[in-house]
């Protein structure tokens, strides 16, 4: 940058400030500075030509006005006249003033361009870097648009300089960002790899930046970049901290430029190249074995910048899962970091272990280290960082450490922060029931959780308690005797109350044979509990009341006084009311059949996932990580909690469901749930790991905690890995589809699991996970009868031009499914352009010889590929206008088909696949969402905004998209989810 002459050091600028700050208050600077703004009008306006230098220094004051908070609306002529001067200093002035005041929708814009264009196009590598700053400060989609197809060819070209080289990426990088869909992709994005071979520093990292952010959406265009990459920072890494002087901090070489490598290595999976691959373990492994060496400084400095790359490195290795050596060796330096001085470096070293326990590699060897955690757990000071270590508790724990991690949770729940007791809670009640031994140590620690922290247990906790409990007949006697004894305490948390009411009510005759658990005694236990509880806990004791009548008839003209009682016929809740009435008379008019047929004991409950981890899920938020999908495989699992579980993906992404799943957790106990059907008899679709052809009905040790994921691939590219086509039937070949089939799609439309078509002869279950434009989809067929189907074949059509818009490879099944099992059929997705006919399949067998033949809507509609966008709410409200065009927006006013619940609303709206904005609609009531449909094609933005009517029952949605047809399509795809 040239230097600067004494002669433009503008001395009235100098004394103007100097008079400024010795103003005594704000009434002395303000009329100082209206003095100046007169008399800068005043030069302005007058009749002689001011030079460049006045001009300079007059817009110098109104930009430093400006800065004091003070509104400027004149100079920006003068400004943009600055632009066309040939001193560096005049044009500098020009540009600063312009980045700081100039807005978007300025009538000068054209102007300025001109002049941008001007510099861009005058090789003078000052004047070009002065206009590469503007456009990157501005920012605006105008700029974007005039300027977004210059700046490539500038970045490229063989005679730029290196400073307008760094410039032009970093100008491009920002208008990216702003406008991803300005900046086109094309033969430049090739030659833009092989900046990272530069000879200039600073042009790798900023090509580094940019090239980081492209490949993102766009891998396939920049994978040449990792060979690359990996040479570049081999030279780094094994260079000395003289060898790159000028970029050497603390005795670091480039220590900015190798995180941003290490990032960008991360959006690839390993490299397939086998000297490439070996070149990049080898650097691996000297960043780790120069992080044993003693430090060169005492500094700061140099520690923090050693540890970034670092801990960059272990992000790489972790990211990669693939080198056992690699992965231990980084468990082994986090477990140093852990009793470091140093908070922050415990910090980060808890956070990278949660992830490194989830792989087979290095699981065992994070075990190691579970005395040091607990220690952490117990002294550490800092809130968030005894958060870290509660999460790689529960990351590590196995069936080996199960008891002592449990035990030790609930000794730090006692003293635990609030902030994260109802996390630890649910933390607990799932390890607890994923590694029971048996069922009696689940139930005290349940219980002990109510004792230690009742108010933190959901209602997801106790309800799944309940199922099992009811599931499990060895069980019972011990929950009744258990629940009994804690109710006696003299300090009682009502969900206790609910735990012991519910099982009492349904197994207090297992315990009623001792004298100090008589069913007298039960009732009377219970019901000095009544009054000091709430109208759902109230109900639910009614409905005990009533079992008890049915369990013991010595109690029933006790209870029926109860029940007569006025507080209890003339209750002001009606509920409490109802229930009363009808108990008394169901219990005076009805025979001991008719009362022992009504209040029977409740049925089993159907398996199901837990609703635990689901909330669990949601209360981590979007970026939960992999510590909440534990699915290693443990060698030591046992049938006792479903066997073997699945592998967990490197890559975390939250499945768009999740924030369904607590739907369908067991509804409240008080009311009996519909029985078991033939459908339960065959394996559950929900089940851990792949499903292979099993036997009927589950036994009596299978898992009672399931997870919803399938095995992942360690990169979204590898969803579409080893496909094995099956020769798709051409349209003309399939029938139409059933009456029900647009009805079962669109239960699937938020949701990706459950049970898609079910009759006498068969069940068809899914389970799928999307990521970007690419889908993995499992279907499980299952044989109701006892006779084997023969020539069994699925398929999967497309009807009109759907192959040109979405390709689904499949994967054969066997053409024999015997009586009473399930195969599984893996279907690869991959969406190339936005579609609105879903794809078709068509399942074809023979049972007892006759053909059998069904054609289904498979449940893949362009929302699943929706990946949610966070935006503020001047980004979303900009984006809104942007997108005004009539053919753009989609809107429908319909009638509410289901209750109009908030929550439920929230959880479908996450589950169609859009993030929901907090605080932008000045309407609370009203909803919010942004996102991106990702094809291979392009992308389509789309943003939403439901309104509900609660007064008349009626909702309008607006959608919003880049595209007329994706508008319609989502617009109507949604609205029939309300």
């Amino acid at each position: 940058m040239p230097a600067v002459s004494k002669g433009d050091g503008m001395r009235g600028l100098a004394v103007f400030i100097s008079d400024i700050r010795n103003c005594k208050s704000k009434e002395a600077e303000i009329k100082r500075i209206n003095k100046e703004l007169a008399n800068i009008r005043s030069k302005f306006k007058g009749d002689k030509a001011l030079d460049g230098y006045s001009k300079k220094k007059y817009v110098c004051k109104l930009l430093f006005i400006f800065l004091l908070g003070h509104d400027i609306d004149f100079g920006h002529m003068e400004a943009v006249n600055l632009l066309s001067s040939n001193k560096y200093t005049e044009k500098q002035i020009g540009y600063l003033f312009i980045s700081v005041l100039v807005n978007s929708n300025s009538e000068l814009i054209r102007l300025i361009n001109n002049a941008i264009k001007n510099d861009l196009a005058s090789r003078n590598p000052t004047f070009m870097c002065l206009a590469l700053h503007c456009i990157a400060n501005v920012g605006s989609r105008e700029m974007g648009e005039a300027f977004a197809a210059d700046i490539p060819r500038i970045l490229v070209a063989g005679d730029s300089m290196d400073s307008v080289k760094q410039s032009a990426a970093l100008c491009l990088l920002r208008l990216y960002k702003a406008s991803p869909d300005l900046v086109p992709m094309g033969e430049w994005t090739a030659r833009v790899v092989h900046l990272l071979n530069d000879q200039h520093m600073g042009v790798v990292t900023a090509a580094v930046s940019l090239i980081t952010c492209l490949c993102k959406k766009n891998p396939d265009d920049f994978k040449t970049c990792v060979s690359l990459a990996v040479s570049r920072l081999s030279r780094i890494v094994s260079s000395a901290s003289t060898d790159l002087q000028d970029y050497t901090y603390y005795f670091v070489p480039a220590p900015w430029l190798s995180v941003k490598l290490l990032r960008l290595l991360q959006c690839y999976p390993p490299p397939e190249d086998a000297a490439v691959k070996g070149r990049l373990v080898e650097c691996l492994e000297t960043v780790l074995n120069k992080a044993q060496e003693p430090p060169k400084s005492k500094k700061v400095q140099h520690s923090n910048a050693k540890n970034a790359i670092l801990f960059e490195t272990i992000s790489l290795i972790i990211h990669y899962d693939s080198e056992p050596n690699l992965l231990v060796r980084a468990c082994n330096q986090l477990g140093q970091f852990l009793q470091h001085r140093e908070t922050n470096l415990r910090y980060l070293a808890l956070e990278s272990m949660c992830t490194l326990a989830s792989s087979e590699f290095s699981h065992e060897a994070v075990k190691t280290h579970i005395d040091t955690v607990i220690n952490a757990l117990k002294t550490e000071r800092d809130v968030s960082v005894r958060q870290r270590a509660a999460d790689l508790l529960y990351a590590m724990c196995d069936r080996s450490n199960a008891k002592q991690i449990v035990s030790e949770m609930l000794r730090y729940l006692e003293t635990a922060d609030y902030a994260i007791r109802e996390e630890i809670v649910l933390k607990v009640a799932i390890l607890a029931e994923k590694y029971a031994v048996d069922y009696s140590w689940y139930v005290d620690t349940i219980l002990n959780l109510i004792r230690i922290a009742g108010d933190y247990v959901s209602e997801e906790v106790w309800y799944r308690v309940l199922q099992i409990v009811t599931n499990r007949d060895d069980v019972q006697g011990y929950a009744a005797k258990t629940v009994f004894e804690a109710l006696q305490a003299p300090a009682c948390h009502e969900n206790m109350v609910k735990v012991g009411g519910y099982i009492l009510g349904e197994f207090g005759n297992l315990i009623a044979g001792d004298p100090r658990s008589s069913p007298p005694v039960q009732f009377s236990l219970l019901h000095s509990k009544f009054h000091l509880c709430s109208v759902a806990t109230r109900a639910l004791l009614l409905s005990t009341y009533i079992k008890f009548i049915n369990l013991f008839p010595e109690t029933k003209a006790t209870i029926q006084g109860v029940l007569r009682a006025g507080s209890q016929l003339r209750n002001a809740d009606v509920e409490l009311q109802q229930r009363a009435v009808e108990y008394l008379t169901l219990s005076s008019v009805a025979s001991t059949d008719v009362l022992a047929t009504v209040l029977e004991e409740m049925p089993p409950f159907p398996e199901r996932e837990s609703s635990i981890l689901a909330k669990l899920k949601r209360k981590k938020g979007p970026g939960a990580g992999s510590a909440l999908d534990d699915g290693r495989r443990d060698p030591s699992s046992s049938d006792i909690n479903g066997g073997m579980e699945p592998t967990p993906s490197t890559v975390s992404t939250p499945s768009p469901s999740a924030d369904l799943l607590g739907l369908r957790a067991a509804p409240p106990p008080a009311a009996p749930p519909a029985p078991a059907g033939a459908g339960n008899l065959l394996v559950d679709v929900f089940s851990d790991g792949p499903a292979a052809p099993a036997s009927l009905g589950p036994t009596a040790e299978e898992a009672f905690l399931s997870e919803l994921e399938p095995p992942a691939p360690e990169s979204p590219m590898a969803l579409l890995a080893d496909p094995a086509p099956a020769a798709d039937p051409g349209p003309e070949d399939v029938g139409t589809p059933i009456p029900e089939a647009d009805e079962l799609l669109n239960k699937f439309v938020c949701k990706n699991n459950g049970v898609l078509f079910e009759n006498q002869l068969l069940q068809i279950g899914v389970k799928s996970e999307f990521r970007q434009n690419l889908g993995r989809m499992y279907l499980f067929y299952g044989n109701k009868t006892s006779v084997q189907f023969q020539s069994f074949s699925p398929s999967v059509v497309h009807p009109g031009d759907l192959q040109t818009q979405l390709a689904v490879q499949t994967k054969r099944v066997a053409a024999q499914v015997d009586g009473g099992a399930q195969v599984q059929q893996v279907l690869n997705i991959e969406c190339l352009r936005d579609f609105v006919t879903p794809p078709l399949l068509s399942v074809r067998f023979r049972y007892g010889g006759a053909p059998q033949s069904l054609t289904l809507k498979l449940p893949v509609t362009i929302n699943k590929f929706f990946q949610p966008t966070e935006m503020a709410a001047q980004d979303f409200f900009q984006r809104w206008k942007q997108l005004s065009l009539p053919q753009q927006e989609a809107q429908k006013i319909f009638k509410a088909n289901h209750p109009m619940d908030a929550e439920v609303t929230k959880a479908k709206l996450l589950g169609f696949g859009s993030a929901l904005l907090d605080n932008v609609d000045p309407n609370p009531e009203n909803f919010v969402g942004a996102g991106i449909i990702q094809t291979k094609a392009l992308q389509v933005g789309c943003l939403l905004r439901l309104e509900p009517n609660a007064q008349a029952q009626m909702y309008r949605l607006t959608l919003r998209t880049s595209k007329e047809p994706v508008s319609r399509h989502l617009c109507e795809l949604l609205a029939q989810q309300f």
